[in-house]
């Protein structure tokens, strides 16, 4: 009872700032990111487009079907990898409404990239494009995936995987700002970052099997800065630390512990850690070492390897092919153990829980779509 009143209060809420003059969006950012997220998929439609600044007034028809599908370059990979996408519909969903369903995504997916010539198709969107089809419907879904396509998806768009490698690079940064044992157990086993490719590029709706969770994620990746969901990918590994650092410290155990996902995490807990932690430690602070874990080629990491598992999207099939022994962890410490390390644990504990209540949260979603798109190239010489 006491859950139903808070959920209802905050639904109150949400409409008060829809219907606002002008709409409140800053406090619909603070909704989408606070406890439960927006709630029910009726909200969502509402809010994600004043999230991503999407007018909903006058939304263009889609054009027609064999218009878009003649002569299309793309028509044959995005067909082969909506036919896979079976589990991305709910149990249970009658055979012809899902039929409709995966036309419906192709024919979304193909005017985007008609409409947008410098964005390039990569397996795995279509998996973030079906979550807002089932969410908001075809229309919508392209207006808003669209604007998330030129902004926060952008650099995964590219002709070649360089941006993505580039966002990926910040992921070991993060985690040595917050636990380095994990940090120097993780780049001591070579693991490298592709275990974490398929949640970043999907925004988790691939590895993720309960739909509520996957748009409780879009509710806060959508209020946030764009490399939010690698501050969500850090958080992740840290939660498992403990699995992490009981781990044989090789390359094939330790990526394929990470590889699996559990199904079960406390997701509120861990977006709200992930929102700490971007306050703390903002991108602007990581480039330095973003730059320098590009530098390092390891085995996992190196360009090739990493286009072959983004085209297979099976990365563990890349390390299996590269597979061999490395140097147990135990005569790999002694170095490691002397490097000078200040205690950030302190640093942490000092920065209470906030994001959820509010006030960190402001610093978290100051509005992402100022960030013009190629953020990264800027970053980046």
């Amino acid at each position: 009872a006491d859950f139903d009143a808070k959920k209802k209060r905050k639904v109150a809420e949400i409409y008060r700032a829809l219907s606002s003059d002008p709409i409140d969006v800053e406090k619909l950012r603070r909704m989408a990111i606070g406890e439960g997220g927006l709630l029910t998929d009726e909200i969502r439609c509402k809010v994600w487009p004043k999230l991503l600044n999407v007018n909903t007034d006058d939304l263009p028809p889609l054009p027609a079907r064999k218009e878009l599908r003649e002569d299309n370059k793309d028509y044959q990979q995005v067909l082969l990898d909506v036919r896979r996408s079976l589990r991305r519909f709910p149990p249970g969903m009658p055979d012809d409404q899902r039929e409709q369903l995966q036309e419906e995504l192709i024919d979304v997916i193909l005017h985007i990239l008609k409409r947008n010539p410098q964005l390039h198709y990569y397996q795995g969107y279509h998996d973030i494009v079906v979550t807002f089809l089932l969410v908001v419907g075809d229309r919508l879904a392209t207006a808003l995936v669209e604007k998330l396509s030129t902004h926060h998806l952008r650099d995964f768009m590219d002709a070649t995987m360089d941006n993505t490698k580039h966002i990926l690079n910040y992921l070991m940064p993060i985690i040595d700002q917050v636990n380095p044992e994990v940090h120097d157990f993780m780049q001591s086993a070579e693991v490298g970052t592709i275990f974490a490719l398929s949640w970043l590029i999907t925004w988790f709706g691939h590895v993720l099997s309960d739909f509520r969770h996957i748009v409780r994620l879009y509710d806060f990746f959508l209020a946030c800065h764009p490399l939010m969901p690698i501050y969500f990918a850090a958080e992740i590994v840290l939660h498992r630390k403990q699995e992490v650092l009981d781990c044989e410290c090789d390359m094939a155990a330790v990526h394929h512990l990470l590889s699996q996902i559990p199904q079960d995490l406390p997701y509120e807990s861990l977006i709200s850690r992930a929102g700490d932690i971007f306050v703390q430690f903002p991108p602007s602070k990581l480039v330095k070492a973003a730059q320098a874990a590009q530098a390092e080629r390891t085995a996992a990491s190196t360009f090739k390897d990493f286009e072959l598992a983004s085209v297979q999207q099976r990365p563990d099939t890349v390390l299996r092919q590269r597979f061999r022994k490395r140097p147990r962890w135990e005569e790999r410490t002694k170095s490691l153990l002397t490097k000078p390390r200040t205690n950030r644990f302190v640093r942490l504990a000092v920065m209470g829980l906030t994001v959820a209540l509010g006030a960190a949260a402001l610093a978290v979603v100051k509005s992402p779509l100022e960030w013009p798109p190629k953020f990264e190239l800027q970053i980046f010489p």
